[in-house]
């Protein structure tokens, strides 16, 4: 939820109600901040709180930032249910190039808008800082050979070139916009390691670092003691053009922790422990905060893997505060002594920094001993369920039933590549494990083994590998990649030793393995480099293959061939093991059906054991050279080991050296042809970068807003219709709107790319909104995907695109239906964009989630809900109604009506009457839908201005 607001990050903007503002000397500078004791009752608060209390006092006008804001956050009660709004003003945004490039049209559609509205184009620029990292785009299309890295590279920008282009100009056509070029890191890694400032200082004006970003897991910077989560690209919009973010006042959970981690035990199985403890308590919209004497022995690595998995586990936040180990990581990352020197003096006046004799006051209260977890792994469709690795065979076993023969047809279901924009708020990651809702018939496809174990051998012939036998549990993929893990020295140090030990016993990894390395940055290639591993990690076949977001989000790229074929024509349940944060059925690879989180060190295990079925304390590994039993015991290396080679290898040069010029990118990025100008020359034949409609004849001034008439329904849907069933994702399959949009401007089938990729071209998203293989249309009987039935047509089957432009071409507005809990899941963007775009002026529901619902708003349509106890059924809707809807002009009077009369009038003449409630909730929100939107209403303001 997004409300107006002005630049908040100038100097002397508060009202100063508390009279806070004062000056902190530190050294021989000095910086204007707002003082958090001048408000009584805040010294108790948790930290993550104090962060939002400072942000108000700072930001304080009066208007949509009151004192009694201030006093409410003071005066938290603990026990309370969220109920209390407020305006958070985050420092900066920060992106990846998947959700962000929408972002960057849009801006770069608002400069033409106000210069053909008589304005100054070069007006429009971000007003809070925004950085973005360009890590979504690598696949792993070649691996296992030296030269993957260099060819995975060249196929990203043949793939990418004119998204690219577009990013190159945003880079130097935008005031506080910069760009972190492709091959350099995953957006959070590079976070944490670069560009997180933990105290901002802004016109001389210190604050604490926070940031939403367009990514889930932008939460990792949490371990930094930077407060920040993952927002929908509208909400980033609004916060790159200085509008807050309006919240809730959340309960927050205190996570004690105590102990240390024994020996073989990695962050990994913290992290895992965590995400299962969490998940069982439930902390979906909470705060969760880390605190207690076990704290100081967290490294920060370890902070960030487990503020990393917030969402995994349904929170906001996963937060550590600030203390002498986020002080020494700034200094080993490269970070200047008068920055490390500012966010002590700052934390340690403001009460913020840890200390473990003082506690604060939380809403719930968690405890770990770390010298309780053990080794696990967590699978095979979900992060939250953990499996000790000493349980690992004996579960795949049981599980395996559910994916043989009868699952086939569930599991194909759920490939429903639901993961390229990963901007959703924690409560997400329920929603996403459609498997759930699967009826599985666990009849075996083949005789089962002698210890009752289906089993399905197939004999397969490669080239490269020669002849081998693939079953069921077979490990096909097994990929160290992603931000939780690859940033985190100590499991990636340890998965090289073993590696190392792995090779020295003369082991080798299976031949149908898919193995692959992509490290968060460019560091922990200095850091192999300098420890000299590289070679047993290579002779193993984890060469490096990109420094980006891979295997996590599904940029697995395709098995080899013969595999592929194998696993397809004999429907063989086959596994992926991989250092990632999710693992959702359908994600990962279109061929694998079980995916297993675990760490880098398990990954290389499982690599050279080859199958899920497996038990790593009673069953070798292979032989030595001597035909000795190898186990995994025999190479896993001790802690100090890996404590001596972390010491000796890593050191502050490796990050000042890879950060120095980050910007500036290699050779390709550099030669990209770029057009110049501060407003973009768009290409009319692009596919990958279009200038988006939003502002089309729009006036200076804002229209009335009018009532809905002869509207009709596009989609009548049921309850728990996700932003994953609405907006675009994955692939772009044959046959559907968006493939022929591709094929009628010369796309081949071979480069159509996915939904992803192309978020900046409006017309292929608006043909895959809607268009999700499990949506169930209740206009239709038994049909699922994105249909409907189009009444300019007789009411016939069509594409809902289709039916989409007969109406608009009609002038006939359009509604949707919908049950409970409308808009879960991913806050995607162009879940309200493309509902907009289809031309959807109203969509009436019996509940909404709440950042889908003002996303809308933000798109100009109107969310209605049912009077209370009603919905589509009980009044006897089935979508062939036609529409009318009263009352909504009186927002031009500078209400918001509490209900508008909707009139559903059925072919036969007979009506349906009924008050819908309106869910414009706030002043601001009203004020977004009066201009059609928010952008329209901060691009007047503009004009303005």
């Amino acid at each position: 939820m997004i409300k107006p607001g002005a630049d908040v990050s100038s100097k002397n903007s508060s009202l100063n109600s508390f009279e806070a503002r004062d000056t902190l000397k530190v050294g021989d500078n000095s910086y204007e901040i707002y003082r958090l004791d001048a408000v009584p009752a805040t010294e108790k608060l948790p930290y993550s709180l104090k962060v939002l209390a400072e942000n108000l006092l700072r930001t304080e006008d009066g208007a949509n930032i009151t004192k009694d804001h201030i006093e409410a956050i003071a005066n938290w009660d603990p026990s309370a249910d969220p109920s209390i709004e407020i305006q958070f003003t985050p420092a900066r945004v920060v992106m990846q190039d998947f959700t962000g490039v929408p972002c960057i049209v849009d801006l770069a559609t608002m400069r033409e808008a106000v210069g053909e509205l008589g304005g100054d184009p070069d007006k429009v620029n971000p007003l809070a800082p925004a950085e973005m990292v360009i890590d979504h785009s690598v696949i792993v299309d070649v691996f296992g050979r030296r030269d993957a890295f260099e060819r995975n590279v060249d196929i990203e920008y043949e793939r990418n070139g004119e998204r690219y282009q577009f990013l190159r100009w945003g880079q130097g056509a935008f005031d506080d916009f910069k760009v972190v070029p492709p091959g350099t890191g995953i957006v959070h890694q590079v976070n944490i390691e670069y560009l997180a400032r933990t105290v901002m200082v802004r016109n001389g004006v210190a604050y604490p670092d926070t940031c939403v970003g367009t990514d889930s897991h932008t939460t990792m910077v949490n371990g930094l003691g930077v407060l920040g989560w993952g927002v929908g690209g509208i909400e980033a919009e609004a916060a790159m053009l200085g509008q807050p973010v309006s919240m809730l006042i959340p309960r927050v959970v205190g996570f004690k922790l105590s102990g240390e981690i024994k020996p073989g035990v990695t962050a990994t199985d913290v992290v895992l422990t965590v995400t299962e403890m969490l998940r069982k308590h439930g902390v979906v919209g909470k705060f969760v905060e880390f605190y207690g004497e076990g704290v100081a022995e967290v490294p920060l690595a370890n902070r960030a893997t487990l503020g990393n998995m917030s969402p995994e586990f349904g929170s906001t936040a996963a937060i550590f505060p600030i203390d002498e180990v986020t002080i020494d990581y700034l200094r080993l990352t490269g970070r200047d002594e008068d920055q490390l020197a500012l966010v002590e003096a700052y934390a340690k006046a403001q009460g913020m920094w840890h200390d473990p004799k003082k506690e604060a006051v939380y809403s719930e209260y968690l405890e770990l001993d770390l010298g309780d977890v053990v080794p696990s792994i967590a699978g095979p469709k979900r992060p939250q369920d953990r499996i000790q690795l000493s349980d690992a065979k004996s579960a795949f076993r049981k599980e395996i039933h559910n994916y043989v023969e009868g699952a086939a047809e569930s599991s194909v279901q759920t490939k429903l590549d639901e993961a390229v924009d990963e901007s959703f708020p924690a409560s997400d990651s329920v929603s996403l494990s459609f498997a759930d809702d699967d009826a599985i018939d666990a009849t075996p496809s083949a005789a089962n083994g002698a210890d009752g174990r289906p089993s399905k051998p197939v004999p397969v012939k490669s080239a490269d590998q020669g002849e081998f036998v693939l079953d069921h549990g077979a490990v096909v993929v097994a990929a160290i990649t992603s931000c939780t893990n690859t940033s985190n020295p100590s499991v990636m140090l340890g998965a090289a030793l073993l590696a190392k030990k792995a090779v020295d016993k003369g082991l080798t990894s299976k031949p149908w393995v898919k193995t692959s390395m992509a490290p968060g940055s460019q560091v922990v290639s200095d850091y192999y480099d300098k420890a000299g591993v590289w070679p047993y990690l290579e002779k193993l076949g984890f060469f490096l293959v990109g420094y980006g977001c891979t295997t996590c989000i599904g940029n697995t790229g395709p098995l080899p061939d013969e595999i592929s074929k194998a696993i397809n024509d004999s429907d063989l349940s086959v596994t992926a093991v991989l250092s990632g944060n999710r693992n959702f059925e359908g994600r990962i690879s279109p061929d694998v059906k079980m995916n297993y989180l675990a760490s880098p060190p398990l990954v290389i295990a499982y690599a050279l054991a080859g199958t899920m079925d497996f038990d790593f304390e009673t069953e070798p590994l292979g032989q030595d050279t001597d035909g000795n039993d190898v186990f995994l015991k025999d190479i896993w290396p001790s802690q100090k080991e890996i404590s001596d080679v972390i010491a000796t290898s890593i050191n502050q040069e490796m990050f000042t050296k890879n950060y120095g010029d980050v910007f500036k990118g290699d050779e390709r990025w550099r030669s990209l042809p770029t057009p110049d100008g501060k407003t973009f020359d768009w290409d009319p034949d692009s596919t990958y970068v279009r200038k988006p409609p939003y502002f089309d004849g729009m006036p200076a001034e804002s229209s009335p807003v009018t009532d809905i008439s002869g509207a009709r329904v596009l989609a009548l849907l049921g309850d728990s219709v996700t932003t994953d069933h609405i907006s675009p994702a994955g692939n772009i399959k044959s046959g559907t709107p968006a493939a022929q949009y591709l094929e009628s401007n010369g796309v081949e089938r071979k480069d159509y790319n996915s939904y992803g990729s192309r978020r900046g071209n409006h017309e292929v998203m608006i043909r895959g909104t809607f268009a999700n293989i499990r949506l169930r249309n209740q206009l239709l009987d038994d049909v699922s995907g994105g249909y409907t039935r189009d009444f300019t047509n007789g009411g016939e089957q069509a594409f809902i695109y289709d039916a989409a432009q007969n109406y608009a071409a009609q002038d006939i507005p359009l509604v949707v239906l919908g049950g409970k809990e409308y808009g879960s899941g991913s806050s995607r963007d162009w879940a309200a964009k493309g509902t907009s775009l289809l031309g959807v002026r109203a969509v009436i529901t019996e509940s909404f989630e709440r950042i889908h619902r003002s996303n809308l708003i933000g798109m100009g349509v109107i969310p209605l809900q049912f009077p209370e106890g009603e919905s589509a059924s009980s009044l006897k809707l089935d979508g062939t109604e036609v529409y009318d809807i009263v009352g909504i002009e009186e927002l031009n009077n500078g209400k918001t009506p509490k209900t508008v009369k909707v009139t559903a009038t059925k072919e036969d003449g007979s009506c349906t009457e009924f008050d819908a409630v309106v869910r414009i909730d706030t002043p601001g929100e009203a004020d977004y839908y009066r201009n059609g939107g928010i952008l329209q209403y901060v691009l007047r303001n503009m004009l303005k201005t």
